[in-house]
């Protein structure tokens, strides 16, 4: 999920769930009540001790309350934010190439936010043929920041309290270290939301521009090879992986992180688009910079 500015995770556009309803009628019984009210209920067991058959939602929760957010998070490299003084028209800009509702605001750097700006603000006090003067400063609305240790479910119960779809993660010396969305926080118990924005991943893989490969961890190893035009598996202990991820699985020897990139023995670079803790999802893969030049 989440700026991630690709399909998960798409990225990083935040679930619309109206905050413009009473406090009174987000109460126990709505969606986030009743998720929430599991959450506070008596501790789940681990996944490996579930009994066969039990719902895969205890699954899902047990994954909120032990996840922490930077397990979810977008990585800094991938946040898509906009610089305060930035105008209307390249702000349009903005939220029509990367489709997102809300972005984060900030001002000089990343490491200083200044808010959220809403996709619904800015067409309702700048759209419609509306008249008069651009202010990004008056459309702000407040972001939460959150380290990156703290638990998915405290930061979700945080949301909601305040009232607030987005957070940055922000590390032990106050620089911005990824972001996540309230999207991202439901996704580790009801799995991936798909929405109009999401590109159709029916495809394992897809070429992005010249030299460069997204494509999903399953993707037959031997269909990218042919689309790079070079061979990534060498020697006895290749022979048996078929598909992407298990091959930067083995070079790696762990399953990376999202936001990790692992650079191949002969150039080529894999960036971890989306991850759990147990596997590989997505990947932009990367010819070396003077392989490019020559496709």
């Amino acid at each position: 999920m989440g700026s991630s500015n690709d399909g998960s995770t798409a990225a990083h556009s935040a679930l619309e769930v109206s905050t413009d309803e009473p406090a009174s009628d987000q109460g126990p019984k709505g969606f986030f009540g009743r998720l929430l009210s599991a959450f506070s209920s008596s501790p789940e067991p681990a996944p490996a001790e579930t009994a066969p058959g039990t719902s895969t939602e205890a699954h899902g929760l047990y994954a909120l309350r032990k996840m922490r957010v930077d397990d979810v998070a977008v990585p800094q490299a991938d946040i898509v934010a906009v610089p305060l003084d930035i105008g209307k028209d390249d702000l349009v800009a903005v939220f029509r190439k990367h489709g997102f509702s809300r972005l984060p605001v900030y001002k000089g750097t990343l490491d200083q936010p200044q808010g959220l700006v809403l996709l619904k603000d800015l067409a309702l006090q700048h759209g419609f043929g509306a008249t008069g003067r651009f202010s990004l400063k008056r459309l702000l609305r407040p972001i939460l920041y959150a380290p990156p240790s703290m638990a998915t479910g405290v930061l979700l119960q945080k949301m909601q309290k305040e009232r607030v779809h987005m957070a940055l993660i922000i590390d032990e010396y106050g620089g911005v270290d990824g972001l996540v969305t309230i999207e991202d926080l439901i996704e580790t118990v009801i799995g991936e939301i798909e929405d109009e924005h999401d590109e159709d991943e029916s495809a394992l893989w897809k070429e992005e521009e010249p030299g460069v490969i997204l494509a999903q961890s399953a993707a037959p190893l031997e269909e990218i090879e042919a689309a790079l035009g070079l061979a990534l598996r060498s020697g006895e202990e290749d022979e048996e992986i078929d598909t992407l991820g298990g091959l930067v699985f083995q070079r790696s020897g762990h399953v990376p992180a999202k936001g990790e990139v692992i650079t191949h023995e002969n150039g080529v670079t894999f960036e971890i688009l989306d991850a759990d803790p147990r596997r590989i999802k997505r990947l932009r893969v990367r010819l070396p910079a003077q392989d490019q030049g020559a496709a």
